[in-house]
């Protein structure tokens, strides 16, 4: 149940007019009172003799107590009160009872016999509105400061009581949610998304490893915003504001939204936090390239940068201080925002999906100590100008390796968040995981399936030796990875990294040490990335000849290891711990 407290208005019939309306687009339906401040209220959608004009003086009578100089100019308060779209549609009197304690809670009619005079409203199956005279019946103002959080914390005890959907309660820092007046115009325009959340997503793709202030405005540009930038007499660039070219009001201007009315991150300053801290870090490194005699192009090269970086960034987020794993969450998001805008087309819309998501996690009241970031910053910004990657070969391969490291990450992060008590954050991780489980499932059909037959082709006896280096590494997991259709996967996995010199069970123990891998669908999918990402084997196997059916070696690689990302250094703000 989510309460909305609505700007204060002058004119109490101008919003009666539009909650007995028909509404912009004919949904009101049955526009009627549930329930008012004297329970005899005049109800003009079912009383053929009532008037909206007879309830607008019966709510703004109060007023008249007060002398023209002591009447507040904005006396109409408004709150609409909206079921969760998994809750059962209440009856008249289940809404009455949520409206006398919306009202109650807020200070509008502490019921103490003097309260401000109001109505419900209820013109769709979802919500009802509450509108109410600032002005108290024996002619003082009401308390009703904090009105919003007041009543978020009293629809949480209703939820409650009354069976409803739980909603994760806020903490601020959420971006603000479109408006009706919003929806309605996207709904008119024919768009799948109101302004406000297509401008918000467009900046944060613009956002995710840029370096400058010159590069996000270019990034802005090239993605078709219009930009007007706020600057001082002294011409230092203070703030700015984006518009779609498209998008105008009733007098034909484009309609701008500043950075920080988009999400509170995404204002000049906190943008700049960001790159300010990679230059602190020094550490911004040129786009990639592919890398000579791999085979490789810049956006494997990229993914398996963004595979490495998340893998590192696990142990910050599980053991790190608070301020270092708020940074390093807030650059995840810049990665699914970059690996989303660079994805080839069976990932796109669930990697889109999870970058959205995860955008409410990415934030909460722990500030980030930006620049320990970095190396995930870097990610984003490799994988942006690594450009799109196609679907198939290292570049699929390499996007499947990628989203099974960053799912951990987030799965992390998710109970970072939750220990803290940050449930809407710890929600929107969790949500963000769903989608990239279903985009890895995308991603990760075509290369799984050559190691699959890859590893059916093997012979028996190598067959018999992989699995009894499974059972030695791992006792207490082989039972379960044998009996998954990925083992096949995994024991071609294990031989060629066994012809490449590497102790198989040595790397088997280390890939399950270091990380769980309880929210794992599939462990042997999870150990198959983890060692080839190790052992730098091709993430897209058909670059290799399988093993051959006898247990010999395999034959030469046709593609070289790709270059391994520098060490990282430490920082002294870190946890110390094994990273690989």
């Amino acid at each position: 149940m989510i309460p909305q407290i609505h700007k204060q208005g002058s004119h109490t019939m101008g919003l009666l007019t539009y909650l007995y309306g028909k509404g912009t687009h004919e949904e009101h339906i049955d526009p009627h009172l549930v329930a008012s401040f004297d329970g005899m209220s005049p109800d003009p959608g079912r009383d053929a003799s009532a008037t909206k004009k007879d309830l607008q003086q019966l709510l703004d009578q109060p007023l008249h107590l007060l002398t023209a100089d002591q009447r507040p100019d904005k006396h109409v308060w408004h709150c609409s009160v909206r079921a969760a779209p998994d809750d059962p549609t209440l009856t008249d009197e289940q809404w009455a009872h949520i409206a006398h304690r919306i009202v109650a809670a807020t200070g509008i009619d502490p019921h103490d016999g003097a309260g401000c005079r109001w109505v419900a409203v209820r013109h769709a199956d979802d919500h009802i509105h509450l509108v109410a005279t600032l002005v108290r019946e024996d002619g003082r103002r009401p308390d009703h400061h904090r009105s919003g959080k007041r009543a978020q914390a009293e629809a949480r005890l209703i939820e409650q009581e009354l069976g409803l959907h739980r909603v994760a309660p806020g903490d601020g820092t959420a971006a603000k949610r479109p408006t009706s007046a919003e929806r309605h115009k996207a709904q008119r325009q024919g768009r799948e998304r109101t302004a406000r959340e297509e401008l918000r997503e467009t900046v944060r793709r613009a956002v995710a490893g840029a370096a400058s202030d010159e590069e996000f405005f270019d990034r802005l540009s090239a993605a078709g915003l219009v930009i007007r930038k706020r600057a001082a007499p002294s011409g230092d660039l203070l703030g700015y504001k984006v518009a779609l070219p498209d998008d105008v009001n009733k007098d034909g201007e484009l309609v701008f939204y500043p950075g920080a009315r988009l999400a509170p991150d995404l204002s000049l300053p906190r943008i700049r936090e960001r790159w300010s801290g990679d230059a602190q870090a020094q550490d911004v490194r040129p786009r990639p390239e592919g890398v000579v005699g791999t085979g490789l192009g810049a956006a494997a090269v990229a993914r398996r940068g963004a595979a490495s970086a998340a893998w590192q960034a696990m142990l910050v987020v599980e053991h790190g201080q608070d301020a270092v794993v708020a940074a390093h969450i807030a650059a995840t998001g810049e990665v699914l925002d970059a690996l989303a805008q660079t994805s080839a087309a069976h990932t796109r819309r669930e990697l889109r999906e999870a970058a959205t998501a995860f955008e409410r996690a990415s934030r909460s009241h722990v500030r980030a100590a930006r620049g320990h970031d970095r190396a995930l910053r870097q990610a984003a910004r490799d994988l942006v100008h690594g450009g799109p990657a196609l679907g198939r070969g290292e570049d699929g391969a390499t996007t499947a390796m990628a989203i099974d490291m960053l799912f951990f990450l987030i799965t992390a992060a998710a109970h970072w968040h939750a220990k803290k008590g940050h449930a809407q954050q710890a929600e929107a991780a969790a949500r963000t995981a769903e989608h990239l489980r279903t985009a890895y499932q995308a991603a990760a059909a075509q290369p799984l399936g050559v190691l699959y037959r890859q590893g059916r082709h093997l012979s028996q006896p190598v067959l018999q030796r992989q699995t009894a280096v499974l059972r030695a590494a791992l006792p207490g997991l082989a039972d379960q990875i044998l009996a998954e259709p990925g083992w096949y996967a995994l024991a071609a996995t294990i031989a060629q990294a066994a012809d490449l010199g590497h102790d198989p069970t040595a790397l088997l123990a280390d890939a399950v040490e270091r990380r769980e891998l309880d929210s794992a669908d599939s462990v042997s999918d999870v150990l198959v990335w983890r060692l080839r990402r190790i052992t730098d084997l091709p993430a897209d196997a058909s670059t290799l000849p399988p093993h051959s059916s006898t247990g010999g070696r395999c034959a030469a690689r046709t593609t070289a290891p790709s270059v391994a990302p520098p060490r990282r250094r430490r920082s002294a703000d870190e946890t110390p711990g094994r990273t690989r």
